[in-house]
């Protein structure tokens, strides 16, 4: 938000927000009143500020497609992005930005929220060239056809979807990295490890396995647990594309 002069002190400079009061965890829309908390000219400030403007985005995806994408980039490069169960897109287009060699983002969901325009053209304004670089299809995951060259992302496919969207990735020999979330001992599998590891943990170490057993080279990181306790972030490679 552009803040006029009478709000400025002209001896210490625009208000800021102290971090404390700015959880990003919270499920709250960013909107411009927001804006001032994304000072400097780094690119995570400058996609911030550009959501903010769009006023729909909840606080906590922006936090969570930007500390996936960064680590998900320092592995993998070029490629298609296909974001399964996407919502607004925002990984995939984070990650295209993150690396301009990947030539196109493609962001299917079964129900893409409305907003998901408003988020993409804010970004847009701000980086032109995302313009026709991204496209929105409502589809299931195994209505999109993969590449061998594809990046596939999801973050929060809750339950079984992520096992949909690995199995997906795993028959098309793509990349892949996902943020599961809501694992569900009825749907999904435990490799009976839930006598030692709670059930979450159990199915999350069994999707590991199976990638591995898939001749994936797998890598088992985190994203900061303030954002979300359901943090896990599972990453794969076919060993064939390992350098």
């Amino acid at each position: 938000m552009c803040l006029s002069a009478s709000t400025h002190s002209k001896r210490s400079g625009p208000r800021r927000v102290p971090a404390s009061s700015f959880s990003p965890s919270s499920r709250g829309r960013l909107t411009d009143r927001d804006r001032d908390r994304f000072q400097g000219e780094t690119l995570f400030a400058r996609i911030g500020r550009a959501v903010c403007r769009a006023g729909c985005l909840p606080r906590k995806e922006l936090f969570e497609s930007w500390e996936t994408a960064k680590r998900v980039r320092r592995l993998f490069r070029g490629g298609r992005i296909v974001d399964l169960c996407g919502g607004h897109g925002l990984l995939a287009q984070v990650l295209l930005l993150l690396d301009s060699s990947s030539p196109a983002a493609l962001v299917a969901d079964t129900a893409l929220p409305p907003s998901h325009a408003a988020v993409y053209a804010a970004l847009a304004d701000a980086w032109p060239r995302l313009r026709d670089r991204v496209a929105f299809v409502t589809a299931s995951i195994e209505d999109v056809h993969l590449e061998v060259d594809d990046l596939v992302v999801s973050i929060h496919a809750c339950g079984a979807l992520t096992d949909r969207v690995l199995a997906r990735a795993i028959a098309a020999r793509a990349r892949v990295a996902v943020v599961p979330c809501c694992q569900d001992a009825a749907s999904c599998d435990t490799g009976r490890l839930d006598g030692w590891l709670d059930a979450a943990t159990a199915i999350d170490v069994q999707r590991a396995s199976r990638l591995a057993q898939a001749r994936y080279r797998v890598w088992t990181q985190t994203i900061p647990p303030a954002i979300t306790p359901q943090n896990r972030l599972l990453i794969g490679q076919p060993i064939e594309r390992a350098r």
